[in-house]
């Protein structure tokens, strides 16, 4: 029997316009639902808007160059506005504080900012009480090193449609906070294996060939920390999944300067719902782990397992991730970069006109090199 006692970190939230038509009716009565905060943040020297610069770590006007410290910065005004339900339509209204302009979002948006000044603005009920974070990530990359990430992933697309090389288009990226849960527990394993090990020999004209058969039991314990799961239900989890891991070890306490600049939304996948992907995600952590020990064997391929995992503490943070989004024929194409480490992830369309196009050029080329060939065997008869 072999005892493993082992430790590892396992290592959208979608900007969406809502379009609200002409002949769209309130409710025949406004029914005004609990007040809402929102927060906007000034800077205290100029009155310019401030946002978190990614680059210095800071709180940073663009007007005056003033610096704040996120972590105790807390000039920003707080004002209340009341939030009206539009029929059909689960959206907030808000009134910017700074211009009287419409924001519109709906009931999950942590963090945006106003269409007509572009002053930041948090939502600040939604990042209070059951929904505020116990630790948040601060991006690392800016927009422009985002940008730049996702220029070098075009590099050599020659058949990729101009769309997506279009400089208006790449400055759609938006820099958005995406909930996670964060979970621990403790995974008690038993797992059976079929292994074989051969060995060869020559005896004089005869090659021999021997193979045993082994039964292969392995049990024991793994305990894991900080198993993520994305909290947002708007974005494809296998893209999140894809740009992992974050370094929790770099993550600060929760503060609403943080998100300055960025969007962000609270959690709408409860932890109880994302526990059991949590679980699943041990479950094939622990089992990977277990066959890694059978590889002094020439082939191993489990037969049974059984796997217990006993849940741990639950945290809910905020990681940083850049998106952008491309719509190009009836597809939508998303394109993620962890906003920490600056790993990026996305799927590339081909433009079938431009493949027609190289494919008759070849034809062309190959068409006229043969001709060009058989003229010179002929002028050297």
């Amino acid at each position: 029997m072999v005892r493993l006692a082992a430790s590892r970190e396992d290592t959208e939230s979608s900007f969406f316009i809502y379009k609200i038509d002409e002949d769209k009716k309130l409710y025949n009565e406004i029914k005004v639902e609990k007040m809402s905060e929102l927060k906007d943040f000034k800077c205290p020297n100029c009155g310019g808007r401030l946002e978190f610069d990614a680059q210095t770590q800071k709180l940073k006007c663009p007007y005056c160059d003033g610096t704040f410290d996120p972590e105790v910065f807390n000039e920003g005004d707080n004002y209340t506005v009341s939030s009206e339900k539009w029929e059909d339509d689960d959206i907030v209204v808000y009134t910017c504080k700074s211009c009287g302009g419409t924001i519109m979002a709906d009931r999950d948006t942590a963090a945006s900012s106003c269409p007509y000044c572009g002053n930041p603005v948090v939502m600040t009920s939604n990042v209070s009480g059951i929904y505020k974070p116990k630790k948040v990530i601060p991006f690392l990359l800016d927009k422009k090193q985002a940008k730049e990430r996702y220029k070098n992933f075009l590099k050599g697309k020659v058949l990729l449609p101009d769309a997506f090389k279009n400089e208006a288009v790449i400055d759609e990226m938006k820099g958005i906070y995406v909930p996670y849960w964060l979970f621990g527990g403790k995974a008690n394993a038993r797992m059976w294996f079929d292994a074989t090990r051969v060995r060869h020999w020559n005896e004089g004209e005869y090659m021999c060939t021997e193979t045993s058969y082994y039964k292969v039991f392995r049990s024991g314990s793994v305990r894991f920390a900080d198993v993520p799961v994305d909290a947002s239900g708007k974005i494809d989890d296998l893209l999140t999944e894809s740009i992992e891991p974050f370094d929790i070890k770099e993550a600060k306490e929760f503060s609403e300067n943080y998100l300055a600049g960025y969007y962000a939304d609270k959690y709408s996948v409860s932890a109880e719902e994302s526990r059991q992907k949590a679980n699943s995600r041990i479950a094939n952590s622990t089992a990977s782990l277990f066959a890694s020990t059978t590889r002094m064997y020439d082939s191993c391929a489990p037969s049974s397992s059984s796997i217990s995992i006993s849940d741990g503490r639950q945290d809910y943070v905020m990681y940083p991730v850049w998106l952008l989004n491309i719509k190009y024929g009836s597809k939508l194409y998303t394109f993620a970069m962890n906003g920490q480490t600056g790993k990026f992830v996305g799927e590339l369309p081909i433009d079938r006109g431009k493949l027609g196009r190289i494919a008759i050029s070849v034809f062309l080329g190959v068409t006229a090199a043969m001709t060009a060939l058989q003229y010179l065997l002929y002028l050297a008869r």
